[in-house]
């Protein structure tokens, strides 16, 4: 008896070494033009009205990819189910009222409100500071002298002429966002921000979608207004502001006047969720792999619809294949050792809002994650390669982070089965665009996951624009990337031993 439990015993142990030593060629070409084609025809279509998050063609795409995994017969990813919602908010402006020294302004004529960070009620001050254009950077600070702290803060559009910085993106010190945060940071209770185009097309009557409806401290309301509104608050100082600060910086300065600020509205509650699901493993079913991209997109504006073809249909149907072809394996006696979760989240346009959401409340434990591999646009060729021999790649990210073992595996596996070019532009750390912290798979690496993301670069041309079609997709490219992310899931899931973590993790500066 004891012998017969020990030849049982080893029999999981000899089942996963056949299963390593399988050739995944055949398996991997099961991942086919057509398939990835099929199923992007629906994730982009016109159905789908763009897929943006808490909206009803998001939710049609969520069906479908449930659908698809229950097809397959993989396992509910979130317990019993296969969606894993998380709330999502959003304004509605009801009223909104401004006055100076008892002088009304008009809403859209005069000014606007930016009902996402605004919150309802009233708000009355008896002096405004000026903090010239507002920029807070290593050899500029425009707060300079000045308390604002519970304050009104009265800013300039724009940078100066004399400014110059090597930061970019929306955080960036002169960028409207970037001057609310410094404000924010400094302690202000309202921003109102000097704005171009006065008067402008009526406020749009919902506000912008968001998930921290609760938060340890309230953020600073935010207004833009026009040159004649900041006219009514400073007085004559105005012109000699405003064309000082066209060139260099403005001192700041305290203005007594009366200023109200009422505004009302109405939080209405949506969702969204991420799909999720699971195929079990062998003798690791301790251990996950994860597999993710994002399925949501723009959505539509007006009548015109933003399909999302490239950003991130391929990738989001690049798992589904990837979910097919591993279920395959299985049927097939050739099942991974770990467990592999499947996931496509929503809200990576606003900000990887279902990827956050999945990282604080995991369905599964993180600890025993020995990957992510996220895919974010894969189906199409970087503007900036403009010869055939430069067309067989992609771009690799992350996975010289985190982790000693994922660079050398990725490469071995690429070189192994599909030899493309690998490209690690992207993972330089002075790298402007900071691509690392603008997918998915960053919400695993904070907490400590390795990852590797896949990324074709198509920052330029049909990016983020209703022209990001089916109809230009590299379909044979496609499938490429698609198999050298399932060869490497494959090797991820096969191996002895769970990825170590032996590299700090990167953590991103705050503008």
């Amino acid at each position: 008896m004891r012998k017969l439990l020990f030849v049982l015993g080893l029999f999981p142990a000899a089942l996963a070494i056949g299963q390593k030593k399988a050739n995944p060629q055949k398996i991997a070409a099961s991942i086919t033009e057509e398939d990835l084609k099929r199923h992007l025809t629906i994730v982009a279509g016109a159905d789908m009205e763009g897929r943006e998050t808490a909206t009803e063609g998001q939710k049609k795409a969520a069906a479908y990819i449930e659908q698809h995994f229950r097809s397959l017969g993989l396992l509910p990813g979130n317990k019993d189910s296969y969606q894993m919602n998380f709330p999502v908010f959003r304004d509605s402006l009801v009223s909104s009222k401004l006055a100076v020294n008892e002088q009304p302004f008009t809403v859209n004529t005069d000014y606007q409100p930016f009902l996402q960070v605004t919150r309802p009620g009233g708000q009355y001050f008896s002096e405004v500071v000026f903090a010239g254009h507002g920029i807070v950077d290593s050899a500029w600070d425009d707060y300079a002298g000045l308390e604002v702290r519970g304050k009104a803060v009265l800013l300039l559009d724009g940078v100066p002429s004399s400014y110059t910085t090597t930061k970019k993106g929306f955080r960036s010190p002169g960028n409207f966002y970037g001057k609310y945060l410094n404000a924010v940071k400094k302690g202000a209770a309202a921003v109102l921000l000097v704005g171009p185009n006065f008067p402008r097309k009526e406020t749009p009557a919902l506000g912008n979608m968001y998930t921290n409806l609760y938060s340890a401290e309230q953020p600073a309301s935010l207004y833009t207004i026009s040159a004649g509104l900041a006219k009514s608050l400073v007085g004559e100082d105005w012109s000699g502001l405003e064309s000082g600060g066209k060139s260099g910086k403005v001192a700041g300065k305290v203005y007594s006047t009366r200023l109200m600020l009422e505004l009302d509205k109405q939080i209405m509650k949506l969702s969204s969720s991420n799909v999720l699901g699971y195929l079990e493993g062998t003798d690791k079913k301790d251990e996950w792999l994860i597999i993710t991209a994002h399925y949501d997109h723009l959505g539509k504006r007006g009548n015109v619809i933003y399909y999302g073809a490239d950003d991130d249909g391929s990738g989001t149907v690049g798992v589904l294949e990837i979910a097919e072809a591993f279920v395959k394996a299985k049927a097939a006696g050739k099942g991974p050792r770990r467990n592999i979760l499947f996931m496509t989240v929503s809200g990576e346009e606003k900000g990887l809002w279902g990827s956050e959401y999945f990282s604080e409340h995991p369905s599964i434990p993180m600890d025993k994650a020995t990957a992510d591999l996220n895919i974010d646009m894969i189906g199409r060729v970087d503007t900036e390669r403009k010869t055939p021999d430069t067309l067989n790649y992609v771009y690799v990210v992350g996975d010289d982070k985190l982790s000693t073992e994922l660079k050398p595996l990725s490469e071995s596996i690429n070189k192994k089965y599909v030899n493309m070019v690998l490209d690690y532009r992207f993972n330089d750390p002075n790298d402007q665009n900071q691509i690392y912290f603008r997918s998915d798979h960053y919400n695993f690496a904070k907490k400590g996951v390795p990852v590797i993301f896949y990324y074709d670069g198509m920052l330029q041309a049909d990016y983020h624009k209703p022209t990001d079609t089916v109809d230009k997709i590299d379909f044979p490219l496609l499938k490429k990337r698609a198999q050298l992310v399932f060869y490497t899931a494959w090797e991820m899931a096969n191996r002895d031993n769970q990825i170590k973590r032996d590299l700090p993790i990167p953590t991103m500066t705050r503008n």
